[in-house]
């Protein structure tokens, strides 16, 4: 597994949460000052110095619910606020989006490139201020230093490892599947067609040489496809043309459906409560969380504003049906002791209080080494 996968898959997550977010708060009518400060608040909360820094040190890839938790702290880093039902909705489809460009990746540098150009949006969402974009900047940079002397190796273990984080996750997307690049499994429909990577030939040709390195003879074959040379190769510098176009934006205003998500029926459904390595320290991560959400530093002279990511009310209320049908039977258990006899009552509480006492003595107190806890204290501090 990669060590250097957490940043990519971060910005380019939030990338496409920008992108998302931007169509809503159009399609919902919001003000223009309004609009413009939730962007700028989390494009600045996204590329602080010390959050990039902490980002940056190679570590494990998150799992989904810590990576979620993390985005949705992210999101709510201004005066907007997302209700749990369309936070989950938000996640599914950055997710989707993501795992769809990097399945289209010709080969694995061109990771940079997506990342890249949703970095180039991402400053074009934040052109007015010039903190934010100094900001956006000083993050490529360090992105560019970062990954631009990786091997092809390095950037294929880097891809593989995305890969894995996105094998189960296959949520339907109204727009995948109007454009028939997503089947009714959730699955993508990947076409054998198109630009080859850059620098290799196309398909269809074999070449036979000699001893001595002469070519002498060729032999054509059917590739299966229609696939053509690339044109040139985009530009992984701060400024230029990427070529490509995965990592662009791909909503639109007219089209409020794109952001509709559905689970597909046949198909393994994502379970946070997966055994992992670091599943102890992502629940402490979510207690602490818990306790720290109740206070919102919010300055009094803002008003809030709810931005809801489904079509009606009625769509909502069905998912909310949904989430705590998944969520009460496995996570309330009641139990009844019926004891009659008060000293014997008595007797277990202070039994139960000396085991209480001694695990408190027990206990040796270790500083919490949760990477994900230390970068939503830094998002707290922002």
């Amino acid at each position: 597994m990669s060590m250097r996968t957490l940043p990519l898959v971060f910005i380019n997550l939030a990338g496409e949460m920008l992108y998302i977010l931007d169509q809503r708060l159009r399609a919902h009518n919001t003000s223009e000052d309004n609009s413009e400060k939730v962007m700028n608040d989390i494009v600045g909360t996204m590329f602080s110095k010390a959050f990039m820094d902490e980002l940056l040190k190679p570590q494990q890839l998150y799992s989904h619910r810590t990576m979620k938790t993390v985005l949705t702290r992210l999101a709510h880093a201004s005066i907007m606020r997302l209700n749990p039902a369309s936070m989950d909705r938000l996640y599914e489809l950055m997710v989707m989006a993501f795992k769809y460009q990097v399945f289209l990746c010709l080969r694995p540098k061109d990771l940079l490139l997506i990342s890249y150009n949703h970095m180039d949006t991402i400053r074009e969402f934040v052109k007015d201020t010039p903190m934010a974009v100094n900001q956006v900047d000083e993050t490529h940079r360090k992105i560019i230093e970062a990954y631009s002397s990786l091997s092809e190796g390095e950037l294929q273990l880097l891809r593989q490892t995305l890969l894995t984080f996105f094998q189960d996750m296959h949520v339907r997307v109204s727009l995948f599947l109007k454009d028939q690049i997503q089947n009714p499994n959730g699955r993508f429909a990947l076409t054998t067609s198109g630009p080859v990577p850059h620098g290799t030939d196309v398909p269809g040709l074999i070449r036979i040489f000699d001893c001595r390195g002469r070519e002498v003879r060729r032999r054509e074959f059917p590739s299966g496809g229609s696939y053509t040379s690339s044109i040139r190769e985009g530009s992984f510098e701060l400024h230029g043309n990427r070529v490509i176009r995965l990592g662009m934006n791909m909503y639109t205003v007219d089209h409020p459906e794109e952001t509709h998500t559905s689970r597909a029926p046949s198909v393994k459904v994502i379970t946070y409560g997966s055994p992992n390595p670091l599943a102890k320290e992502e629940l402490n991560l979510l207690a602490r969380l818990m306790g720290s959400m109740k206070a919102e530093n919010k300055p009094k002279d803002e008003s809030g504003f709810r931005i809801n990511l489904f079509n009606t009310d009625k769509e909502e209320a069905e998912a909310w049906v949904f989430f705590f049908s998944i969520l009460i039977p496995c996570c309330y258990i009641n139990i009844n002791f019926l004891i009659k006899d008060e000293q014997a009552a008595s007797e277990l509480a202070r039994i139960a209080g000396q085991f209480e006492e001694e695990e408190e003595e027990e206990k040796p107190e270790k500083p919490s080494n949760n990477k994900g806890e230390e970068l939503l204290a830094m998002m707290d501090d922002l």
